[in-house]
């Protein structure tokens, strides 16, 4: 079996090994070497990524004890190659993944919830717990957490005996068949796991748990730490500064600076939705003058509610039917028609076979699309209308 350097020296950046087996996988290769710093997938980390020599290692796994890095380029079997990790990757997961425990561990010791879920993606960090959390209580883990990164505290990995397990009490989200590695940090945490950790707690780095929502029964937090932190703070501080230079008000009075701009907006909404309103009104009267039982329309500027509410209004000025088409693309129609004497339901059905029309309704008003020109659609509902007596 290939021998993990990277239990030996979580911080170790470059090795050298044996190609022991070099096997082509489709358009890839499966790699494996006598030892390696490479940590493969596994404990909700993914794998780390690197160089043999000067060919591109771009994911490791593990499969029955066996650890393949999966390259693009061959290696001679029995050569000496030497192996390079991206170190800024890898630091930036033992970061995660070193914060992961604390907070876990935090929320263990003051809730009893368990960690069932955790998994360390590209952009965030989320850590799935078996019971709620309120955003208050989340802050209080969140400041606590950060006191840990503060004491720099020493990170221990232990291999204990069954004896010595069996009186130890940690975390496990699995049943792990034999020899167990636990991470320990003094006061805050003891779980089993595979995965490369910080040395001490003080490398982590600041620690920032920036969302929780329902999950299952429970809640899903997110959080970054180190560098991950940093980036975000200065992503939306520098989003903050854009909206306080915008508004013309400090960094520190954004939001309520945001909800007044928000409620003058919903002032300002009921205002022009009013105007709207009585500009239809206006325009119902102008073209009810214009027809006599029934009107037809063919708009292209109504948007949202609008078609229906000229329709009703136009319905008001004692008119029998309206029928108003909407275009929305090149001989494609919104719909909606209505009338407070007669069923129109029959007109939906017929404007889906004539038309390839979609849609229905109620007696009294049905709505939906359809396929076809101006010009035909006018005269197969004037039609369609002369055969019940209304035109």
């Amino acid at each position: 079996m290939t021998e993990k350097l990277f239990y030996n020296d979580s911080h170790m950046t470059e090795f050298t090994a044996m190609v022991r087996l070099c096997q082509k996988e489709e358009d890839d290769y499966k790699v494996v070497l006598s030892r390696t710093a490479f940590f493969p997938e596994g404990g909700g980390q993914y794998a780390d990524t690197g160089v043999l020599d000067d060919v591109e290692v771009f994911d490791v796994q593990e499969v029955d004890g066996e650890i393949y890095h999966m390259t693009k380029a061959p290696l001679l079997e029995g050569k000496e190659v030497k192996g390079k990790i991206d170190w800024n990757l890898r630091f930036m997961k033992m970061q995660q993944h070193t914060g992961e425990h604390i907070v876990s561990g935090l929320v263990h010791k003051e809730f009893g919830y368990n960690n069932v879920g955790f998994h360390l993606g590209s952009e965030d960090c989320t850590m799935d717990f078996s019971g709620e959390l309120s955003r208050d209580e989340l802050q209080r883990i969140e400041w606590k957490a950060n006191e840990a990164v503060a004491k720099n505290i020493e990170v221990q990995i232990l291999y204990p005996s069954k004896k010595e397990l069996e009186q130890l009490s940690y975390r496990s989200k699995i049943e792990i068949e034999g020899q167990v590695r636990i991470v320990t940090i003094e006061g805050y945490d003891c779980c089993a796991c595979c995965a490369p950790h910080v040395k001490k707690t003080g490398e982590i780095g600041m620690i920032r748990l920036t969302n929780v929502q329902r999950y299952k029964g429970g809640v899903r937090v997110t959080m970054l730490c180190g560098f991950r932190a940093l980036s975000d703070y200065r992503m939306k501080e520098e989003q903050t500064k854009k909206i306080s230079s915008l508004l013309c008000v400090k960094e520190n009075e954004v939001a309520s600076a945001v909800e007044k701009l928000k409620e003058e907006q919903n002032v300002f909404k009921q205002k022009l939705l009013e105007t709207q309103r009585q500009l239809l009104s206006y325009r119902a009267k102008e073209v009810a003058k214009d027809f006599e039982k029934v009107v037809i329309l063919f708009e292209t500027d109504l948007k949202g509610e609008e078609i229906r509410t000229l329709m009703n209004l136009i319905l008001k000025e004692e008119k029998k039917v309206c029928a108003i088409f909407q275009k929305t693309e090149e001989h494609t129609y919104r719909y909606v028609i209505g009338s407070k004497e007669m069923d129109v339901r029959f007109l939906a059905s017929g404007l889906k076979e004539k038309f390839d029309g979609r849609g229905g309704g109620k007696p009294e008003m049905i709505q939906g699309s359809v396929s076809g020109s101006q010009k035909d659609l006018k005269m197969w509902l004037m039609e369609k209308l002369r055969e019940v007596e209304y035109e």
